[in-house]
């Protein structure tokens, strides 16, 4: 059986669904987009 350590490092790394650049992921965020894409939406 696979440690939950060893199973969260070996998840993909998450992608912006508009531009395709990694996301930088941080604990309890679930934003989908990179900061670049949501700061152009705000605008």
């Amino acid at each position: 059986m696979m440690s939950p350590v060893e199973f969260f490092k070996k998840l993909p790394k998450k992608v912006c669904p508009e531009c395709g650049q990694h996301v930088e992921e941080q604990a309890e965020s679930y934003l989908m987009e990179c900061e670049r894409c949501l700061a152009k939406k705000v605008e």
